[in-house]
């Protein structure tokens, strides 16, 4: 479906020589994440969070109050047409709204915020089936704007008539760059989060609806989110994936181990860890404010960090995960400068939290591994080998990351990590 291209992945020791067996350029034309299950990491048909910006067609059904646009800025590509596709399916919006930490957050927040939705007008960037869209309708708003380009907009649009709400919702299938919306609008709501936050690009459309339509003052749900890596070991799920071809039924198949390392840990992976697996408090790699970000700064982002293991334990790699928050413009940083106000940093350590400024009435979604388990999960990058470190001992490097120029959705990761003596470099794509 998706090209072939060429990037280096694996080991690139710089002050300490290593076996750097991974160290070769390998060919992939994969289009999925990587998700750990207990079987191993597989490809799967993972939630591709929709770009749901771009150009989709409406199909020849009886919707008759269903909008489509007809131009276009900038023409879809074939990466956008496979991956509008993709969000047709069912089995995607149905993981999703069953993520009930996820849909009850967002309903609670849509609550929260009622006396901001009541009589206004709101659009719903990326609808989907059109869940948040109903519940801002219920929640009295004056008109909402449900704009998506998955053919799955014509099943949004039959929901929202089934439940008799055709005179508030107006389903608009296309992207946000060519959808005519002839008002100005109150709110701004959207599931926009992809793995590891950035996948996938979404935000990029909330950016373009902020900027075409929303009234000075307006609110965007959620208003600002932030992005967290940590040190983590997980001798389970390296033995599970690797240890295993050392004694199978009794056979050294222990020849296995390069591939086997390259199969499990080339790519990023998506799973499920725990706080136990965490070696330190997180660093935070980005923090996004919806109300100012630019379209030009998710292309590319980077971030030194330097952490202090809290105890004696093999590094496997790194975590990511994120949290957004539901709050109003008023609290919101007016730029990424004001980060520093509203974190602890302590480069030593790594403690990064974010502090908010009214925690009995910010609402946040977390995945964090400490927090509640919810789709998105976390995003690990793992090591081929791991680094055995003691407790206090540092582990700093950088990581970037940034939007593939084959592909925007796709996202290239170049880590560099050091500690006790020795500094690699690995670099991954998640796509």
């Amino acid at each position: 479906m998706y090209s072939s291209s060429n990037h280096s992945n694996g080991y690139h020791p710089q002050h300490q020589h290593e076996d750097n067996r991974f160290g070769q350029t390998h060919s992939h034309s994969k289009d999925r994440v990587r998700r750990y299950t207990r079987g191993g990491a597989t490809s799967t048909n993972s939630r591709s969070r929709d770009f749901r910006d771009s150009h989709g067609h409406a199909g020849p059904t009886s919707a008759s109050a269903l909008r489509v646009s007809d131009q276009h800025q900038k023409p879809a590509t074939d990466f956008d047409m496979a991956y509008f596709h993709s969000y047709a399916h069912v089995g995607i919006h149905e993981e999703m709204i069953k993520d009930r930490v996820r849909t009850e957050t967002y309903r609670m927040a849509i609550m929260q915020h009622q006396s901001a939705i009541a009589g206004k007008v709101v659009v719903d960037v990326g609808c989907g089936t059109g869940i948040l869209s109903i519940f801002c309708a219920q929640a009295g708003a004056k008109r909402v704007y449900a704009v998506d380009a998955s053919e799955i907009a014509l099943q949004a649009n039959e929901v929202v008539k089934a439940n008799n709400l055709s005179d508030t919702v107006i389903v608009l299938h296309g992207r946000v760059e060519d959808v005519e919306i002839d008002e100005e609008v109150d709110v701004i709501i959207s599931e926009w989060m992809g793995y590891m936050l950035l996948y996938e690009s979404m935000l990029g459309s909330v950016i373009t609806a902020r900027d075409r339509w929303l009234k000075p003052g307006g609110l965007i749900l959620p208003s600002n989110a932030t992005l967290y890596m940590a040190p983590v070991t997980h001798s389970d799920r390296y033995s599970e994936s690797i240890d295993f071809w050392r004694n199978v039924y009794g056979i050294d198949m222990s020849a296995m181990l390069p591939l086997a390392k390259q199969c499990a840990f080339e790519e990023p992976c998506v799973e499920t860890i725990t706080g136990e697996n965490v070696l330190t408090w997180p660093h935070v790699v980005k923090h996004v404010d919806c109300y100012t970000i630019t379209i030009h700064e998710l292309e590319s982002v980077t971030t030194r960090y330097k952490f202090k293991s809290m105890m004696r334990a093999p590094l496997h790699g790194f975590a990511f995960w994120f949290d957004v928050e539901f709050s109003g413009p008023a609290v919101s940083p007016s730029n990424n400068h004001t980060l520093s106000l509203l974190v602890d940093n302590n480069p030593i350590d790594g403690s990064q939290r974010k502090k908010r400024a009214n925690p009995n009435e910010a609402l946040v979604l977390s995945t964090a591994p400490e927090d509640p388990p919810t789709h998105w999960q976390q995003t690990m990058i793992y090591f081929y080998d791991p680094i055995e470190v003691e407790q206090d001992q540092l582990i700093e490097g950088s990581v970037t990351l940034s939007q593939s120029k084959e592909n925007a959705r796709f996202m290239n990761i170049h880590l560099e990590y050091a500690s006790g003596g020795r500094a690699f470099v690995k670099e991954s794509v998640m796509r």
